[in-house]
């Protein structure tokens, strides 16, 4: 049996019906999004594991290389990267899977972009982007409290309104290497 740090969180879910009414500000000079059309399963684990590094992101770790290619191939999910004068700033990630609903699967800044208040903006193109999808019904996100404390705020704040909140117990292999912040150990 495998060594794991065990973790414990809340989970937030959260959903929008309806794209938001106001008009989301452009990115500032020198940020741009660009949409993978066929990242690499290298390209990925650098957006991934350096976005999540602080958070507990483990999930897509624990993937072999070939399961995560076969998902990242699939026409209904899609990678977006936000780059800063052409470096990479953060991603998100869009599930359409369970059309007509589109799922924000992951959202994050690079942690030299934390703090310097492109979150905002960003989430609200990750939104409009979503939207902008011929027939979608609704949006939906989760977060934990592993999570960047301003998440759930943001989110809130963008649109999404909370549906419901589950507490988790995660088992995370040591073997990856996370650091655990202590307030999410069980």
């Amino acid at each position: 049996m495998e060594p794991v740090v065990r973790v414990a969180v809340t989970v937030t879910f959260l959903r929008m019906d309806k794209p938001p009414s106001d008009r989301a500000a452009a990115l500032p000079p020198g940020y741009q999004v660009v949409q993978a059309t066929n990242p690499t399963v290298g390209f990925y684990r650098y957006l991934y594991n350096t976005v999540g590094a602080d958070y507990v992101w483990w999930l897509r770790r624990t993937l072999p290389d070939r399961e995560l290619a076969d998902w990242l191939d699939q026409p209904e999910v899609s990678v977006h990267t936000l780059y800063h004068e052409g470096e990479p700033a953060g991603f998100f990630e869009l599930d359409s899977r369970h059309w007509p609903d589109v799922n924000l699967c992951y959202f994050g800044l690079m942690p030299h972009a934390v703090g310097t208040g492109i979150g905002y903006r960003f989430l609200r193109h990750a939104v409009d982007t979503a939207w902008r999808q011929r027939g979608v019904k609704a949006l939906t996100v989760n977060t934990c409290t592993a999570d960047h404390a301003r998440a759930l705020p943001t989110y809130i704040r963008s649109g999404f309104r909370p549906q419901r909140q589950a507490r988790e117990v995660w088992n995370v292999p040591t073997r990856l290497g996370l650091r655990i912040p202590q307030h999410v150990r069980a």
